[in-house]
């Protein structure tokens, strides 16, 4: 899979436990050509395996992937169901595992044009031209409610029930995501994070921070501090990705739960 001659990603992937959590159920991937992000959930360490292998069959995905040819989307959405179909044979075989699932948001590249992948309620967002679009939708129980204009987006940030998710890889079906192919512009910057993020830290801290520190990195490293700073209730992953004219890297980061448990290659 051939990046546009002079333009590729910059991207850092960092991911922490927070202030009040035990073991992390978060796990991430970010390389050259494909970003990826899990939030498991679920008893008896369920969470943390059900995110591991989400971000296992990321990695594998991206190693056997070709240089083209690819069918984004539909790579994308036969990987996610491989994941759910894998969870379903664990669960089925360990019972402690029942219940298990895990959010997937996911972006495979190809030069400008990346697809996007996502259930649950983590999050992908893109900053172009000094404004911050959110480009996934929750799938949770205060969206819906916001979607039919029953409670107000203020009212949903204070809503006691704002971490029920009503979609995620948890193996049943095929997995139901949302999918869709997107062009990318020089300068653009994304953001994948889990909701241990999004929900300390709002739209405007997001936005001050991606514009204001220039390496993604440190940016990353500032948005869990920020998170933590506002009392680290969750788990925290970001990876931030800058796509524009830049050197082409073979750096991949592994981190959270996929590190811990050893599931990766």
């Amino acid at each position: 899979m051939a990046l546009n001659e002079g333009l590729a990603l910059r991207y850092a992937a960092r991911s922490d436990v927070g202030v009040r959590r035990e073991a992390n159920e978060d796990s991430g991937y970010a390389s050259a050509r494909l970003l990826a992000i899990a939030d498991g959930m679920g008893g008896h360490a369920g969470g943390e395996v059900a995110s591991s292998l989400a971000v296992t069959a990321m990695v594998r995905l991206d190693e056997s992937l070709p240089e083209s040819g690819v069918d984004l989307v539909t790579t994308l959405k036969n990987a996610a169901r491989d994941v759910n179909h894998t969870l379903h044979d664990m669960s089925e075989h360990d019972p402690t595992l029942r219940g298990m699932g895990t959010t997937l948001t996911a972006m495979l590249w190809d030069g400008a044009t990346f697809a996007l992948a996502h259930v649950g309620d983590s999050r992908a967002y893109m900053l172009r031209d000094g404004a911050l679009y959110q480009i996934t939708h929750d799938h949770t129980l205060v969206q819906s409610l916001v979607d039919e204009g029953r409670i107000t987006l203020e009212q949903a940030a204070e809503h006691p029930r704002r971490s029920m998710v009503l979609r995620v890889l948890e193996g049943t079906g095929d997995g139901e995501l949302d999918l869709s192919l997107r062009e990318a512009q020089p300068d653009d910057r994304y953001l994948l994070c889990s909701d241990g993020l999004t929900g300390v830290v709002g739209p405007e801290t997001l936005f001050n921070t991606l514009t204001e520190i220039a390496d993604p990195d440190e940016a990353a490293r500032w948005l869990i501090d920020l998170a933590n700073r506002g009392g680290g209730p969750d788990n925290i992953t970001c990876i931030v990705a800058d796509f524009g004219a830049h050197a082409v890297s073979a750096d991949r980061y592994v981190v959270g739960a996929a590190v811990e448990r050893k599931l990766t290659p």
